[in-house]
């Protein structure tokens, strides 16, 4: 199928006010949200969208599957400035939204999330192995290892299992997507590196992270501090890699005050 330039990806939008868009992570879909949703649309326009390959955008097809592709359909869809908040991969998608398109982007949220994934000589980081065996696992049972990558993302957390049910249940509302879609977004967390082109960001910046979480260890969070100096930021001391799950109530709090305190209606 080949890619048409009229086709947008589909959003869905509830409330009014600042728009807010959610970026979900990888193997899950933007149901992940859903229960940060109903407080947050009282205030807000809040808008969720599905990655290319994902949930309601399962048939949406991009001739290759980059990162700087991703950015430019996610931001054609929305199609207006909005504050872009991003979990996990959704957080480099949103990084590279800001960066390519800085005028369609008030403030950036990156919630669980690197501006580089994979462990090198002086950045912590998921070991190349280890993605390298969810990529060998994809090819023999795709559920099988979206399970596992949940159990990876709640590890740390006091509520483990309540979690990843949690996580499971929201996500399993819709269509899982292919393998293809699942190796070609698990590449992007292997070979993406943002790094040298976050100080290009000059937008209110929040960065939000779980101290007990095994993808984003937190010995990460000041060297992209040092990236970012002008950056807020803050840490779940009890939270893994889904904060916004497993504090919910934190996460919001955090999230409204510092919207409230960058975008304050007049």
């Amino acid at each position: 199928m080949t890619e048409s330039m009229a086709e947008r990806l589909k959003i869905a939008s509830q409330g009014q006010g600042l728009p807010l868009v959610f970026i979900h992570g990888w193997g899950l879909n933007s149901a992940v949200w859903q229960p940060c949703l109903a407080q947050l649309q009282v205030d807000f326009e809040v808008i969720t969208i599905d990655l290319p390959g994902f949930a309601t955008n399962s048939g949406f097809q991009v001739a290759e599957y980059s990162l700087v592709n991703l950015a430019k359909k996610v931001q054609q869809a929305v199609a207006k400035p909005a504050v872009y908040i991003g979990w996990s991969l959704g957080g480099l998608v949103a990084s590279q939204i800001t960066i390519n398109y800085p005028e369609q982007v008030l403030g950036l949220i990156t919630v669980a999330s690197s501006p580089q994934f994979v462990e090198e000589d002086n950045w912590p980081g998921i070991k190349k192995a280890v993605l390298a065996m969810f990529h060998q696992q994809l090819a023999q049972d795709t559920t099988k290892t979206i399970s596992n990558f949940l159990k990876i993302q709640a590890m740390g957390s006091p509520n483990v299992r309540q979690d990843i049910k949690k996580i499971r249940d929201l996500v399993m509302q819709h269509e899982q997507p292919s393998q293809q879609i699942l190796d070609d977004s698990l590449a992007l967390l292997t070979s993406s590196n943002l790094s040298n082109a976050l100080s290009d960001i000059h937008q209110p910046f929040l960065r939000l992270y779980g101290k007990l979480d095994g993808l984003v260890p937190k010995q990460v969070i000041p060297l992209i501090d040092d990236l970012v100096p002008n950056s807020d930021c803050h840490i779940f001391a009890q939270a893994s890699h889904a904060p916004f799950i497993s504090h919910q109530e934190e996460f919001l709090l955090i999230v409204k005050s510092w919207l409230l305190r960058h975008f304050n209606k007049d």
